[in-house]
């Protein structure tokens, strides 16, 4: 393969991976939200049950 066809697909393979862990943050910080969401109302759900 030459050189420039190499460079080419480098730069695409590593645009595929940014685009991937872009994706995963996005996964991970929803999930996060959600975690947040649910420790809150189970903190609640203690208070008013005690």
């Amino acid at each position: 393969m030459n050189a420039e066809l190499e460079y080419t697909v480098m730069q695409h393979r590593a645009s595929e991976l940014r685009r991937a862990a872009a994706e995963q943050r996005q996964v991970m910080e929803a999930r996060r939200g959600q975690r947040g969401e649910r420790r809150h109302r189970s903190v609640v759900a203690r208070f008013l049950a005690s």
